[in-house]
């Protein structure tokens, strides 16, 4: 991969990954509700999940899902209704106490799972294919299982930094979001947010 290449990878990889998104939402709120260390799990999850995306679109998975009609739909509405369902959750949460299990609690294997439910997200893996696995300055490439490892593991770093940094922003909204009704509209904020990616899902 030549250096033009690899520097037009990163900017890339810099703008779709520190936007705000249904990843970096949950962990600022996983974060601000349960506390960095809660919030952690998540952070390892988004980009674990996010690579077995990608090799699932290197290896032609994506671009199936997205040729498919039915498919296609299938992913969109299982995020949607994921995404509605974590929004119904995290607006419900009005004070730390409530925050519990049965409140807000992504799992590690639900985080990774989130990841293929994200229609943004496969739309990402596949412009990435496109652009930088099988292509190589406009030409095919000759070496796309080379290029496809470079991409995972740049995008694995990009993936945890910006959900760990958005995490920590979370973390450290916490004390000060105990304090009155505070938690109860950050929370209520989040939600909104997820609401609206969901509803933008539908949409692409």
């Amino acid at each position: 991969m030549s250096a033009t290449e690899l520097t037009a990878l990163l900017l890339f990889c810099t703008a779709m990954s520190f936007s705000p998104g249904p990843n970096t939402t949950l962990s600022t709120a996983l974060a601000a509700n349960l506390g960095l260390r809660r919030a952690l799990r998540f952070c390892f999850a988004v980009p674990t999940g996010w690579t077995l995306l990608m090799l699932a679109c290197g290896l032609g998975l994506g671009a199936l899902v997205l040729s498919v009609p039915a498919l296609r739909w299938g992913v969109k509405l299982l995020g949607v209704v994921y995404m509605l369902w974590l929004a119904w959750k995290l607006a419900g949460a009005a004070k730390l106490s409530d925050v519990d299990a049965s409140r807000l609690n992504v799992t590690f294997l639900q985080g990774v799972g989130l990841q293929f439910l994200n229609i943004k997200a496969w739309m990402l893996a596949l412009t990435l294919t496109a652009g930088w696995v099988v292509n190589a300055g406009g030409q095919p490439a000759t070496n796309p299982g080379e290029r496809l490892a470079i991409i995972c593991v740049v995008m694995v770093f990009f993936a945890f930094i910006s959900n760990f940094l958005y995490a920590m922003a979370g973390s450290l909204l916490r004390e000060w979001l105990t304090q009155g009704r505070r938690l109860v509209w950050f929370n209520r904020a989040l939600a909104a947010v997820l609401v609206a990616t969901a509803l933008w899902m539908l949409t692409v």
